[in-house]
């Protein structure tokens, strides 16, 4: 008995398509329009709750893209997918699944952007390779992640972001290749091609989904459209078109998947509602002018309502937030939507179609575009993945030193005097590292009175919200330090010269500190050992600023949301950057 022709890997994908879309009944393309996530066991969530659950996604709503949520260690997440493999082969059609994950590798976690997994390689967040500004090294990146997710059995990146870091309140501009548009553009591609791995997508790639079309940076005040609070994205300057150059750059790279954003746009020639729904945003910009032919990935629950990390999340219909789910999902699939993340009401597209409500045209020709690139990604051939591989990447020390030495060349030397670098047997005082950790050469004292140096691992600023559905995930709030904070360092420095390490997470108000440092440092994501070993000049310091460090809130107030650089004198602009290097020292 001959196997069907979507079987056949010597066919096209296009081929492939034509023969299984017309096998599929309503509810199997009804399980390809949704993207919920799968958990792994762990604390709090049983073996038999996780495989219940995953049996009741891939057998019995036929859910086939599923993002992968946790897991600690890569053999464990390739065991995880195989088994999910395993349920979804034993479907009528056998259709494989298609797993993503969000970024795994930077040092900040959170449920809502990316949880890091300590086995892997640790990289900076995306704007400490701004800081390095290599297009090979966001290429290696990329490369670095793709056989890594490969071997997990996770073949699509929810990332990376293509947005403008143009305000800098904004609390997801560290995930975002920083304020300048070439260099966002130029990384953005770089990042795609080396997720991808060949000119075109094939078997030992991962899919991009690059975000968050069009741009998700021009915030209102620099609030996070995640919270319901905070919806509107603007556009005071004008700079619509300027927000969509990474974009364009991502096209010509080709990637294959967008995400749209949660925010709705205000003050402008497009629709007052979430992008995702916005018919001017993603019908008539994306499919339209840009003749964008991939996948439209929503961002997450749009539709219903979910509880995560123990919050009320969603759903984020901007603008339609009086319609029901099922007229919201009919509205966003007219718009030119895919496929809705975070959802797995697949019962409400059967139904709008039964209703009439639906054209089942949008429906297959959604699905002939998710299932042609499974094709492409070789699943058909290859849904399983060797655990034992999983192990080895999992263990890989040329990987774990790539993104360590990242993690160096991204530190950003803002200011020094003779006191960097410290020679060896210096009595220090610290505050911010963990001692047992690092290998050195100091004298660690208890007190500065006893300290020849102080050193200072800080934070940007950011206040807790008690008004915030969403926990303290989000950083927002003022950028400029307290005065606790500030009356500290200058206490510190009248003992010792004092050196600052501040994770700039967003672009910090240093002013009110800068009189009374030594030393200042950026670091966008770096471990103690890699930051001590750049203080006592074993590594170079050659990073340059991401973004501007703007002198006052009241700067950052007077300045526009879609604007770059345009707060009033910073204290240091973009691209500043001391550069030390061993050889010099």
């Amino acid at each position: 008995m001959s196997h069907p022709d979507y079987l056949n890997p010597s066919l096209t994908p296009e081929q492939r398509v034509k023969d299984l879309l017309p096998r599929m009944t309503l509810e199997e393309k009804a399980g390809m329009l949704f993207q919920p996530v799968t958990r792994l066991p762990e604390a709090g969530y049983s073996d038999d709750e996780a495989r219940t659950d995953a049996r009741a996604s891939v057998q019995d709503k036929l859910l086939n893209h599923l993002h992968v949520l946790n897991g600690t260690k890569a053999a464990e997440i390739a065991v995880w997918t195989n088994e999910l493999q395993r349920l979804a082969a034993e479907t009528r059609l056998g259709i494989p699944v298609t797993f993503s994950t969000d970024p795994r590798s930077g040092f900040r976690s959170t449920p809502f952007t990316g949880q890091s997994t300590d086995e892997l390689s640790r990289w900076p967040e995306h704007t400490g390779l701004a800081a390095i500004g290599d297009e090979g090294l966001a290429y290696q990146y990329g490369d670095t992640l793709r056989q890594e997710q490969i071997a997990m059995g996770i073949r699509v990146y929810l990332g990376p972001m293509a947005d403008l870091y143009s305000e800098p309140r904004w609390s997801r501009g560290f995930g975002t290749f920083g304020e300048d548009v070439d260099m966002v553009s130029r990384l953005t591609a770089a990042f795609i091609r080396g997720l991808r791995g060949s000119d075109t997508l094939g078997p030992q790639s991962v899919a991009a989904v690059v975000k968050h079309f069009p741009g998700a940076g021009p915030q209102l005040r620099g609030d996070d459209a995640h919270d319901k609070r905070f919806p509107e994205q603007v556009y005071p300057g004008g700079q619509q078109q300027l927000h969509l150059r990474p974009f364009e750059a991502a096209f010509k790279a080709g990637v294959t998947q967008v995400m749209p954003y949660y925010g709705m746009p205000v003050g402008t020639d497009w629709q007052e509602r979430g992008f995702a729904f916005n018919e001017p945003v993603i019908r008539d910009l994306l499919r339209g002018k840009y003749g964008f032919e991939g996948i439209v990935v929503s961002d997450w629950f749009l539709l219903e309502p979910t509880v995560h990390a123990g919050l009320t999340f969603g759903p984020n219909g901007y603008g339609l937030e009086e319609l029901t789910p099922t007229e919201r999902l009919v509205i966003g699939m007219g718009a030119g939507v895919d496929q809705f993340g975070g959802d797995s009401c697949t019962w409400r597209v059967v139904q709008a179609v039964r209703d009439g409500q639906l054209d089942e045209v949008l429906v297959d020709r959604s699905v002939a575009r998710l299932l042609q690139e499974k094709f492409k990604l070789g699943l058909f051939e290859n849904r399983y993945v060797d655990v034992e591989n999983a192990h080895g990447v999992g263990t890989n020390r040329e990987f774990r030193a790539r993104g360590i030495n990242a993690q160096a060349a991204s530190l950003t030397l803002l200011k020094t005097d003779e006191t960097l670098p410290l020679r060896a047997g210096t009595r220090v005082y610290s505050e911010g590292i963990d001692w047992s950790t690092v290998e050195h050469n100091f004298e660690i004292v208890a007190t500065p009175a006893h300290a020849e140096v102080n050193l200072v691992r800080l934070d940007a600023p950011w206040q807790p919200d008690p008004d915030n559905a969403l926990g303290d995930f989000f950083h927002r709030g003022q950028l400029d330090f307290p005065q606790d904070t500030v009356k500290h360092i200058a206490e510190l420095a009248a003992q010792a010269p004092t050196v600052a390490a501040i994770y700039l997470e967003r672009p910090a108000v240093v002013t009110e500190l800068l009189p009374h440092l030594a030393g200042l440092i950026g670091e966008f994501g770096a471990s103690d050992q890699v930051l001590v070993d750049a203080l006592r000049g074993r590594t170079a310091f050659t990073g340059k600023l991401p973004f501007d460090l703007p002198n006052s809130m009241a700067a950052i107030e007077n300045s526009r949301e879609d604007v770059p650089f345009d707060t009033e004198n910073p204290s240091f602009r973009h691209g500043h950057g001391i550069t030390l290097t061993p050889a010099t020292l």
